[in-house]
């Protein structure tokens, strides 16, 4: 199980947690519904396709929730789903299913068996990401085709309690039935147009009620005849059968505000009549030349473009780290360069001076640290303390080492990895292990840095770099390192 170091010297409790929470749109302090654990439930991916950079943001940004939590005594019980069927590609009740869009991509059979096989996948290609970004794994993973049962009898309660109807291709949750629908976000429905989010169908009472089964061919048999559940009741049925019918915290991205987020609060709480969800937190957008993500645009980029461009999940993740969860941020590979540079810099003090060092951290920066995460997991401040503590002249190594490690077990950017790790992580050789003509191009730069010939100097570090070495002087000599 995953511990945080014990420092008595700061009462933790003595640092309120705050976090934004979308529905009052302001910032509170947490207060969770048990003192003894959390429950916390996260919209995981549609595994159709490899995740995204800009997905992966959403479960860097869950971990950091998550660690900086336990960080804070408690203990966290928490749930990430796996959408496998039924995510339209308008997220709401029109388009392609996005696992048929899948199948029809990879030429596979329209079959449930080739649906389980494709997820299968893409299942396997998303943990091997969230594990490369050091993102712990959830209590449970849910895949919503495993609580079918689950989701058919939530919708059948629904209907006995008269929040539904039955149309020609499916059934549908009346939102007028439920006077708060909208709230999260400040939706007023009154003013929604027929055709502003959702395809026409004259068969709806109103433009915003969504489907919570929908009849086809292929799919799952219920009283109401084959078909599949609808996206947003997925959710619903699995947060209450994983977590209980009501939960701290709930997560997403914030284009799940509007409509799946909200549909999940009217369908839960008609069903249960409690409050679901005590605090409502989302991740802004990543973007790409200012542009959305978007496989339909064909800019999305995954960890695998990033590790062939030469950076690590370690680089990713701390840059992200730089930004605020809520702050909509614009991806560049000259950011991340900057990222994996300044990474570089911690790790480098990290290898060299934190080895074989046990002693006390300071507590004037651990108080920072924690005044800092607790504040709505202000990481850009967090991560600005590292190069704050490696400058300080007043604190010894040892000192400098633990309080960087124990920031790591929140940051986890790999500050508190095994010498073995860390070598690997950072990449550094020794003379024997650089080839021959690395080394001759560092040698003669070196000479070129002796004649004091800077621009010759510059133009042997660039040849180098093209390489995928990089070289870096200081007081102890040049040092070497794969970039890639």
């Amino acid at each position: 199980m995953f511990s945080f170091f014990s420092n008595k010297t700061v009462p933790q409790k003595s640092i309120p947690l705050k976090f934004f929470n979308t529905e009052s749109k302001k910032i509170e302090i947490f207060i969770p519904l048990n003192s003894k654990q959390i429950t916390m439930y996260s919209c995981g991916p549609t595994v159709y396709d490899y995740a995204h950079i800009g997905n992966l943001r959403a479960f860097v940004f869950v971990d950091i929730l998550k660690r900086t939590l336990l960080m804070n005594n408690y203990k966290v019980k928490n749930t990430i789903n796996f959408t496998d069927f039924g995510h339209l590609t308008d997220d709401a009740d029109a388009g392609e299913d996005k696992i048929m869009k899948g199948l029809r991509r990879e030429g596979k059979p329209i079959t449930l068996e080739a649906m389980r096989e494709l997820s299968d996948f893409y299942i396997d290609a998303f943990i091997n990401d969230i594990n490369e970004l050091r993102i712990l794994p959830p209590t449970q993973f849910s895949r919503a085709s495993d609580f079918i049962a689950e989701q058919i009898q939530l919708i059948k309660t629904l209907e006995e309690k008269g929040y539904t109807y039955e149309t020609s291709d499916g059934v549908y949750f009346d939102v007028e039935k439920f006077p708060q629908y909208g709230r999260l976000g400040n939706i007023d429905i009154h003013q929604l147009r027929d055709g502003a989010r959702i395809e026409t169908n004259s068969e709806k009472h109103h433009p915003a009620d969504f489907a919570v089964w929908k009849k086809a061919e292929l799919g799952w048999d219920s009283h109401w005849g084959k078909g599949f559940p609808g996206w947003h009741i997925e959710c619903s049925a699995m947060a209450l059968a994983t977590l209980g019918k009501q939960i701290d915290i709930h997560t997403g991205g914030i284009e799940h505000i509007s409509v799946h987020h909200n549909a999940e609060i009217s369908q839960c709480e008609c069903a249960t009549g409690k409050t679901f969800v005590k605090y409502w937190l989302h991740n802004e957008h990543l973007k790409i030349d200012n542009t959305k993500i978007s496989k339909s645009l064909g800019n999305t980029l995954t960890l695998r473009h990033l590790r062939d461009a030469g950076f690590s999940g370690d680089d990713y993740r701390y840059w992200l780290l730089t930004s605020n969860y809520r702050t909509s941020v614009n991806f560049s590979f000259e950011a991340l360069k900057g990222a994996k540079q300044a990474l570089f810099r911690i790790k480098r003090f990290v290898y060299e001076d934190c080895q074989n060092h046990a002693t006390k951290s300071d507590p004037d920066y651990i108080k920072s640290f924690l005044t800092d995460i607790n504040n709505d997991l202000d990481t850009p401040k967090a991560t600005t303390l590292l190069f704050d503590i490696i400058k300080d002249k007043n604190l010894t190594n040892g000192v400098k080492c633990a309080t960087i490690k124990y920031f790591d077990k929140v940051l986890g950017i790999g500050l508190d990895d095994k010498l073995d790790d860390a070598l690997f992580s950072l990449g550094v050789l020794s003379i024997e292990d650089t080839p021959a003509e690395i080394q001759a191009l560092i040698n003669e730069r070196e000479a070129a840095r002796i004649a004091h010939n800077w621009d010759e100097s510059d133009r042997l570090r660039s040849e180098i770099n093209i390489r995928g070495y990089a070289v870096e002087d200081g007081p102890d000599g040049t040092k070497i390192s794969k970039s890639n």
